[in-house]
C-alpha cells in the first residue's frame, strides 16, 4: 500500500521555488499532430505531423524518429546541443503485461537514442497523460485522453501511471467524431469541399448537451461562414456528434460509453486500495482536441454521479476541462521545464543513458 502522505511532487511547493532556468525545448508528439516550442514561450511555436507520419510503414523506427526530430529542430532553427528537451511519451501499449512493458521500453529507448545521437545534452521523457495531469496542477487523478484513434482512461498516482490498476481503452476517437459529423452533413444534403471544413465546424459549433433528450426539443440552429465555401447552418448535429461519446450505439458502434469506462476505472482504483484516503482518483482531467467540446466536462461529471456504484466513490468527483485546450500536454512539459529543480532529477543525460542497459517507464 502506498501512503497518501508519502513524498510526492507538490506543485504548490515547487512552484514557490521557481527560479530563472535555462531555456528548454518542449515536444509533445500528440496522436493527431505534434506541438513544439520553447519553454519560455506562452504557447507552442509550431505544429507538425507525428513521427508515425515520417517515412513509411517499412521504415525503421530509428529512421522515422530521426527525420521527425531533425524536422522540428530545423523548423525551430535551434541546435539540438544547446538546450535540454522535454518530450512526451505517446499513449500506447496500455497493459501491464511483460510484452507491453517491453514495447514501451523499446520506444523510449529509440527516442533517447535518436536525441542523444543528435547531441542533446539532457532529455526529460514523460508519459503524455502525466503531462496533461501536471498542466492541471495535479499529480494524482485520472486523465481521459480523446486521441485521434482511441480514447484512453489513465489512472495516475503521484505522477506514475497505475497500469496494474488498469488503463481503460475505448476503440474510437476524434477521427470517428469527425466521420460521424460528415455522415450527418451528407444525410442533410450539406455540401463541403474537405474534411477540413467538417473539422472547422466541429471545433466552432459543436457542444455536448447536459440533457440529450431535452436538447432534441430545443431550437439549436447556428451558422458559421468558412472562407471559400460560404455559410453553413447546422442544428441537432451540433450536439449529436458529441453524444456518441456517451452513446456509441448512435453511430452504430458496440463500445463502452465514456461514463462507463471512467466509472470502471474509478471502481478498479477504489478496489486497489493504494492509499489510505481513497480520493486520489476523484479528479478527472480531460485532454485532447475533441475533449475541448463545450459541455463535455459538465456532462461527464453528471453521468458519473448517476453511474458510479456507490456514494463513497462518487462523493467529491470533479471533472476538469483541458486546462490549456489542445496544447494541454505541451503546457505540462513547459511547467516541468520551468521548475527550479529542472533539469536535475527530471532528466537523463547522454552519459547516464549509455550506462544503463535497461530502461523502464
Amino acid at each position: 500500500m502506498i501512503s497518501s502522505e508519502s513524498e510526492e511532487l507538490s506543485f504548490m511547493r515547487v512552484y514557490g521555488q521557481r527560479a530563472q532556468v535555462p531555456d528548454s525545448i518542449i515536444i509533445d508528439g500528440g496522436s493527431g499532430y505534434c506541438k513544439f516550442g520553447r519553454s519560455k514561450n506562452d504557447s507552442p511555436s509550431g505544429r507538425s505531423a507525428t513521427f508515425l507520419e515520417f517515412g513509411n510503414i517499412e521504415s525503421p523506427i530509428y529512421a522515422r524518429l530521426q527525420q521527425f526530430f531533425v524536422t522540428i529542430f530545423n523548423r525551430m532553427q535551434v541546435k539540438p546541443s544547446m538546450q535540454p528537451i522535454v518530450v512526451s511519451l505517446p499513449l500506447c501499449h496500455f497493459s501491464d503485461t511483460e510484452s507491453a512493458k517491453a514495447s514501451r521500453r523499446l520506444l523510449k529507448t529509440a527516442i533517447l537514442n535518436v536525441l542523444f545521437d543528435m547531441n542533446v545534452p539532457a532529455v526529460c521523457a514523460v508519459n503524455q497523460a502525466v503531462l496533461a495531469l501536471y498542466a492541471a496542477r495535479q499529480t494524482s487523478g485520472i486523465v481521459v485522453n480523446i486521441g485521434f484513434q482511441v480514447i484512453t482512461i489513465v489512472p495516475i498516482l503521484n505522477g506514475k501511471v497505475m497500469r496494474q490498476v488498469g488503463v481503460e481503452v475505448i476503440g474510437f476517437g476524434a477521427f470517428k467524431l469527425t466521420g460521424f459529423l460528415k455522415e450527418k452533413m451528407q444525410e442533410n444534403n450539406t455540401t463541403f469541399q474537405s474534411l477540413y471544413t467538417v473539422r472547422t465546424l466541429k471545433e466552432n459549433l459543436y457542444y455536448v448537451a447536459l440533457d440529450y433528450e431535452a436538447e432534441l426539443s430545443r431550437d439549436t440552429k447556428a451558422s458559421m461562414e468558412i472562407m471559400g465555401e460560404g455559410w453553413f447552418t447546422l442544428s441537432n448535429e451540433r450536439f449529436q456528434t458529441g453524444e456518441i461519446l456517451f452513446q456509441p450505439r448512435l453511430a452504430g458502434m458496440r463500445a463502452m460509453g465514456l461514463q462507463q469506462a471512467v466509472a470502471l476505472c474509478m471502481d478498479h482504483c477504489d478496489a486497489a486500495e493504494l492509499t489510505g484516503d481513497g480520493s486520489w482518483f476523484k479528479t478527472v482531467v480531460l485532454a485532447g482536441g475533441s475533449a475541448c467540446l463545450p459541455g463535455l466536462a459538465e456532462r461527464l461529471e453528471k453521468e458519473l454521479q448517476n453511474y458510479l456504484p456507490s456514494s463513497s466513490i462518487c462523493n467529491g468527483v470533479k471533472v476538469i476541462p483541458p486546462p490549456c485546450g489542445v496544447d494541454t500536454a505541451w503546457h505540462g512539459g513547459k511547467l516541468i521545464s520551468n521548475l527550479s529543480t529542472f533539469p536535475g532529477s527530471w532528466c537523463i543525460t547522454r552519459k547516464q543513458f549509455r550506462r544503463k542497459s535497461r530502461l523502464m517507464w
